[in-house]
């Protein structure tokens, strides 16, 4: 069981090693920053809060800086953070949704604004519950993956929870991460606190399509975008790697892996959830 606690505000002092690794945003503005410490590893959201993790992933201790909302804490943790410290104990986390159709796990596999969490949302509010909003954790079961229901909310830009959820969910807690909400199940947003037989993957397109597309991926395509879009704490780390690419070739060669595109259009998400079930059918 993971650790976790928020000790007291500070400034962030300066860090006189360099970083391993970071995320930057496109814009160029650094998001996560990422440095070795004496225990464990350093986590630096700049101007928000540094997360200490132990070595062996299992403690978290947050400094968050001075002024910033606990809800922001929170929400570093649970989408970010907790991710991270999983795939650090060797669990497969992937930057994903999944949602619950015909008792199997639809997974929805993208960057961040792909669409994944307004996909998520439709489909929660149109009767098919749905498991995690992001960082999905899949579980190998013999020859099956199982998807484990994350924490029971959804984040959504403005523009998405005004066409899907505003009207149906009651208490969303404003994030004060750029211009999303977290939503709690309730009403007609329904959560699956079930693990799920892992059914298919789709992993979202740029939105470029005019219409909706559904194509097979090859093993080295699947392959590929898992990797791109899998949590991994200390990329450095050769053996763990190693350990990592070959969890991801195995689930790659399973025949669920498919390329999932469509206008980014709220009046289309209907036809979509419809095409999605039809292939989930078929």
């Amino acid at each position: 069981m993971l650790n976790f606690h928020v000790t007291s505000a500070r400034p962030q002092e300066t860090v006189e090693a360099p970083p391993f690794h970071e995320w930057v945003f496109a814009d160029g503005v650094r998001w996560t920053v990422f440095y070795r410490a004496a225990e464990g590893f350093l986590l630096r959201f700049p101007d928000l809060g540094d997360y200490l993790l132990s070595a062996d992933g299992l403690r978290i201790e947050c400094h968050p800086v001075p002024g910033v909302a606990d809800a922001t804490i929170r929400d570093l943790y649970l989408n970010q953070v907790l991710p991270l410290a999983l795939s650090h104990r060797g669990k497969l986390v992937l930057h994903s949704s999944a949602v619950e159709i015909a008792g199997r796990a639809a997974v929805f596999l993208g960057e961040s604004g792909r669409g994944k969490s307004t996909l998520a949302a439709s489909f929660a509010t149109g009767g098919h519950r749905f498991l995690a909003d992001d960082g999905l954790v899949l579980e190998r079961r013999g020859q099956a993956y199982v998807a484990q229901p994350s924490h029971p909310s959804i984040r959504l830009w403005q523009d998405s929870e005004t066409a899907l959820v505003r009207p149906a969910v009651m208490g969303a807690a404003q994030s004060p991460l750029p211009a999303k909400a977290r939503h709690l199940p309730g009403g007609r947003l329904a959560f699956c606190g079930e693990p799920r037989v892992l059914g298919h993957i789709y992993a979202l397109g740029r939105g470029t399509s005019r219409d909706i597309a559904i194509e097979k991926l090859s093993q080295r395509e699947a392959v590929v975008g898992l990797l791109g879009n899998s949590f991994l704490l200390d990329i450095k780390d050769q053996a763990l790697l190693s350990r990592h690419f070959d969890r991801i070739a195995r689930l790659a060669q399973l025949p669920i892996c498919y390329r999932l595109d469509y206008p980014r259009k709220f009046e289309m998400l209907l036809e979509v959830r419809q095409a999605i079930l039809k292939h989930c059918g078929s």
